[in-house]
This record gives C-alpha cells, sequence and structure tokens, in this order.
C-alpha cells in the first residue's frame, strides 16, 4: 500500500528535481525511494555519501560491452 507524503522544499530545488526526474527517464516518487534509502545494506555503508548519491544514475544499454567501451 502506498500513501502520499507532503514535504515542503525551496520551489527552484524542486524544479531542479523534476527536470532530473525527466531526463533520467525516472519519476520523482523514484529518485526519492525512502524505502531504499532506510534500508540496513551493511556493504552500502562502505560507500563514500557522494557516491551513495549518484549509485543507480546512469542506465546503461542491455547489450552495453564494458570491456569494448
Amino acid at each position: 500500500m502506498t500513501t502520499k507524503l507532503t514535504l515542503t522544499i525551496e520551489e527552484n530545488v524542486a524544479k531542479k528535481a523534476k527536470t532530473y526526474a525527466k531526463h533520467t527517464g525516472r519519476s520523482l516518487s523514484k529518485l526519492i525511494d525512502l524505502e531504499t534509502l532506510t534500508e540496513e545494506n551493511k556493504n552500502n555503508d562502505q560507500l563514500s555519501p557522494k557516491l551513495k548519491r549518484i549509485v543507480g544514475a546512469v542506465k546503461l544499454p542491455a547489450d552495453f560491452d564494458e570491456k569494448s567501451a
């Protein structure tokens, strides 16, 4: 079951977040996935805060070959 949650943030931050979400093909709700943020993941605790913010931000094609790239 889902529920609506109201957050108060600066208008310019909201606009930037919506633009970013649209640009990355995700919804704003997916970007602010509180369940993911609150999960206890010991491996994730070893990541720096900057790296934690960008994990999952890049979507690679299914046929992406990292060796040739």
